[in-house]
């Protein structure tokens, strides 16, 4: 059964306590409208090029960098881990919205419970859809 939740209700930003990621880009607006379908909405925040969108307890900025050109090299040195209990589910609706698929979701071998999906967004940058962790 589909869940009723919105995408910000099903998908959080995994952080530390206190600690925001602020991601920069060359200012692409394919990018602000790629999240902006992810999260399905529009930012909680926009201003010179910056837009920031609430999700979970996690806020996250996406903004122009004058020393950010093109696509990143190597988007695997930092992932963007989006917490859902909704892998498969999410995971296919934002593969519709045009998101490259780096990694279907896969059970990692040290917690077979858990899942992870990896995309890389418009400006090459690595997301990945994560099952929340759980403290035992």
């Amino acid at each position: 059964m589909a869940s009723k939740l919105s995408a910000t209700e099903r998908i959080a930003i995994a952080r530390p306590a206190g600690v925001d990621p602020s991601i920069n880009w060359q200012g692409s607006q394919k990018s602000a409208n790629f999240y902006k379908k992810v999260f399905q909405k529009d930012p909680d925040g926009s201003e010179g090029g910056y837009y920031g969108f609430m999700a979970g307890k996690g806020f996250i900025t996406f903004g122009p960098h004058d020393k950010v050109r093109g696509k990143n090299a190597n988007p695997e040195r930092i992932m963007f881990n989006f917490e859902t209990k909704e892998v498969k589910r999410e995971f296919e609706r934002i593969k519709k919205l045009g998101a490259a698929v780096v990694a279907e979701p896969y059970n990692p071998a040290e917690d077979p419970k858990g899942m992870i999906a990896t995309f890389a967004d418009p400006d090459n940058k690595f997301i990945q859809l994560v099952t929340p962790w759980e403290n035992k």
